[in-house]
């Protein structure tokens, strides 16, 4: 009999294959009254529950996002509408597993997540992230100090960090780029050489560690000869005998380096460390917040763009996510955040010259997000680190929208295809669902879109006869093939030819996915609310005017239904 091998795992309430959803991969909808600015743009500003949004997106983008930056609800107690000890955890674990899970599909095998979290929910999330990324793709907990001050009025601790804790999709692809060295440090190179170029001396001998002494590396004692001819051998500070660092090839090869020191003790030998061989610093877990700011610092940055809204609970300051991404990314890579608040994390990236997708469920993804990167985009958004970066406008983003759900019920509680749905909308929605691209051929009606060179997908809202099955097939190649989706067809049509396949909508989706539902978040709030504050109600009115000089508005809720919708992603 075989034996059970167990594995280490975190279990809550809910958790199970059975549990998780049946997302529908929804296509996503073009608004170009809200996209901006280069119309060739690849970024992303998604407006949408966000789970969906990333099933959204991974046909797509599966295996190509370069880093994850999300900051989630930090489930303090008041995120949920009803709170429960047991199984208030239960319900943001859950949440956070059904989107971990896609974070993993989308990241490339040399991408990395790193996740915002406080100390209420980040060891549990530990667990989760490696049972989902695996235990040694774990990189490590960033510790970053988001208070500048003690609260003076806390019981127990005045708690002054939050955790970042970094995965790899696989930690042996895995490149960080390093970190400039700061002032502090470049003070370090306090020596400069007949060319003018800065350095710093370290001793040639050995310290530290088993091969610091003569018995560990016997081959690394021998004698240099000083400037007054002088053998000096490795000695450590006990007089014991110790050892060079380099071996006498070495020696001779960069002899240039070494510089001769003349001390009580004798003769000392050093090499010369130069700044501009310095390749940076790696990266350290303690981020404090006078090198990336702190929570106050991002308020203050959100104030200062005067998006009219009170600000976020916990906000990020952009220099945290410009350490993020400078360490994680390059330029052209793709950075997504799907809890993008009120947009850090897109609008850093988009200053770093990095591809981004925001996604974001909240009205704020039209108050805040929408502005926010429309300044950036102009050049006029001057805070943060658009200086540090040397950013001066440019670039764009499209503004998408979730489709509403494929199938809903008629009156008469009967599955139908959405009436929203034009003939395109239903096109790409089916190419999607059966795993296609979609991309319809410019001179060939029937080809919407390929899963190969040769395997085509062709969705009517037509009843399909016998002599228009008859005529596809004369117009197809011996070595193509077509699935053909269609409300209904002739029983004859069901076997006549084999290389086309016939399936009828909507029977052929039942049982795949949940259709009708549009919101996977749990009640989860990110906004605090403010009874004082007007802004977000039925007659505010963001005009994008003022700041762009483009005649174009972001509309209230009300007007929420009117927006222009294009074209299909």
């Amino acid at each position: 009999m075989a034996k059970h091998l167990q594995k280490l795992e975190l279990n809550w309430i809910g958790k199970g294959a059975d549990k998780e959803p049946k997302l529908e991969p929804r296509i996503l909808i073009e608004d170009t009254s809200k996209s901006f600015g280069n119309p060739k743009t690849e970024n992303m500003l998604i407006h949408g529950d966000n789970l969906l949004a990333l099933k959204a997106l991974e046909q797509q983008f599966s295996g190509k996002i370069k880093c994850i930056a999300v900051d989630p609800p930090y489930n303090t107690g008041s995120a949920f509408e009803h709170y429960d000890d047991g199984i208030e955890h239960s319900l943001w674990l859950s949440l956070m597993n059904d989107r971990v899970k896609m974070f993993h599909k989308l990241l490339s095998n040399d991408g990395s997540i790193w996740i915002a979290i406080d100390d209420n929910e980040a060891h549990y999330l530990k667990v989760l992230l490696d049972e989902i990324f695996g235990r040694q793709n774990f990189i490590g907990n960033v510790i970053w100090e988001k208070a500048d001050s003690p609260r003076m009025d806390a019981k127990l601790f005045s708690t002054r960090h939050d955790h970042i804790l970094v995965y790899a999709k696989n930690i042996q692809n895995i490149k960080f780029n390093r970190l400039e060295n700061p002032e502090e440090k470049l003070s370090h190179y306090n020596k400069v050489d007949e060319n003018g170029r800065r350095y710093y001396l370290k001793p040639l001998r050995a310290m530290g560690g088993q091969g610091d002494s003569r018995e560990a590396r016997p081959s690394l004692y021998y004698p240099l000869i000083a400037p007054d001819g002088t053998e000096v051998y490795p000695k450590k500070q006990d007089g014991s005998d110790g050892a060079w660092r380099w071996n006498m090839i070495k020696v001779e090869a960069e002899k240039s380096r070494i510089e001769w020191l003349k001390t009580k003790g004798g003769w000392s030998a050093n090499t010369r460390l130069y700044l501009d061989n310095s390749t940076g610093r790696p990266p350290e877990t303690i981020w404090f917040n006078s090198e990336v700011g702190s929570n106050r610092t991002s308020k203050a940055e959100i104030k200062n763009l005067q998006l009219g809204e009170k600000s976020f609970d916990t906000p990020k300051p952009e220099k945290l996510l410009k350490r993020i991404i400078h360490i994680s990314t390059n330029e052209g890579d793709w950075v997504l955040d799907s809890f993008l608040g009120s947009g850090t994390t897109s609008a850093v990236a988009h200053k770093m010259k990095r591809k981004w997708i925001g996604v974001e469920l909240g009205e704020h993804a039209i108050t805040h997000c929408l502005p926010r990167l429309v300044k950036v985009v102009l050049g006029k958004d001057k805070g943060g680190v658009t200086e540090e970066a040397n950013w001066k406008g440019g670039g764009g983003f499209k503004f998408y929208n979730l489709a509403p759900s494929l199938i809903q019920k008629d009156k008469y509680g009967n599955d139908i295809i959405n009436p929203t749905y034009n003939p395109n909308m239903l096109a790409a929605a089916m190419a999607k669902q059966e795993g296609f691209r979609y991309q319809p051929h410019e001179s060939t009606y029937w080809k919407q879109g390929n899963s190969t060179e040769k395997d085509y997908i062709f969705t009517t809202t037509q009843f399909i006869t016998v002599e228009m099955l008859d005529r596809l097939a004369e117009e197809m190649q011996p070595n193509e093939s077509l699935l053909v989706c269609c409300k209904g067809f002739a029983a004859a049509c069901k076997s006549r030819h084999s290389n086309i396949t016939i399936k009828k909508i909507p029977q052929m989706l039942f049982g795949r996915c949940e259709f009708g539902k549009d919101d996977y978040s749990l009640n989860i709030v990110n906004l605090p609310h403010d009874e004082n504050d007007n802004t977000g109600t039925d007659e505010d009115e963001i005009n994008i005017e003022e700041t762009t000089g483009k005649k174009s508005k972001t509309k209230s809720k009300k007007d929420k239904d009117e927006k222009s919708q294009s074209s299909l992603f």
